[in-house]
């Protein structure tokens, strides 16, 4: 099957990914914020700082980077109902990869007895929200780091690199590049990828939706990862350059 006979939207490319915009500081009184855009994709991040950590690491020297991840109740087509009493098990898998991956990149000894909670709030689903949440919650992480060097509570930024993430998958047997949610939900295989700015692999998610997929196909996923991965450090730079 030739590129052309799959339809995508904004008649994409299957190496295309979707327009990428990345609003910092959206959240005023937060330590770091930013809304991030994917698409029709729409997550706000903010970060929060608090001079404490969890008991388990208390007297360590050490900080700690956490997330919370929720949707909106009319983020999607139908609406979600709110998580109140109880989180769901997709939404504790989405805030224990976002806080993992980003302790990934934090020198959590050079934090400090310091926590930041990264909340991430889709505002529209519309495809790829863990991994819009990702690379939004690293600009939000970013701003408050920067806040504990103004404040004289670090001595400089203790980030070792950056982050961000993207999806990618095969759909009508052609791999493609930041899946919508048409398209998640019609992929033979789906997969998220989350990459450092120095390109090394954070997290590979992969699965095949009741097919299998070859390793030309899986390094071929990988080529266009890599590609909309680089697009996305550019954005946060350019973000947090404003």
């Amino acid at each position: 099957m030739s590129e052309t006979t799959l339809a995508r939207s904004g008649n994409r490319s299957p190496s295309t990914q979707r327009p990428v915009k990345i609003i910092p500081g959206f959240v005023p009184d937060a330590e770091g914020s930013a809304l991030i855009e994917t698409g029709n994709t729409k997550v706000m991040c903010a970060a929060t700082v608090e001079t404490r950590v969890p008991t388990w690491i208390r007297g360590n020297g050490t900080g700690w980077v956490t997330a919370e991840y929720s949707m909106l109740p009319r983020s999607t087509k139908d609406r979600v109902r709110r998580e109140r009493s109880k989180v769901g098990g997709r939404t504790q898998e989405i805030q224990r990869l976002i806080g993992r991956v980003l302790r990934s990149v934090t020198d959590l000894s050079a934090l400090g007895e310091v926590s930041i909670l990264l909340d991430c709030d889709v505002i529209r689903a519309d495809g790829g929200t863990r991994t819009a949440s990702i690379t939004g919650a690293y600009v939000a992480l970013h701003q408050a780091l920067e806040g504990l060097v103004e404040n004289g509570m670090t001595e400089s930024i203790p980030l070792k690199d950056q982050i961000a993430a993207i999806s990618v998958g095969v759909v009508e047997g052609i791999p493609v590049l930041d899946l919508d949610y048409n398209e998640d939900s019609a992929a033979a295989v789906d997969m998220n990828v989350v990459m450092t700015g120095s390109g090394e692999f954070v997290e590979l998610q992969g699965t095949g939706e009741e097919a299998t997929f070859t390793r030309n196909e899986l390094n071929e996923m990988l080529g266009l990862a890599e590609s909309g991965i680089g697009n996305l450090l550019t954005a946060q730079r350019e973000a947090l350059a404003k």
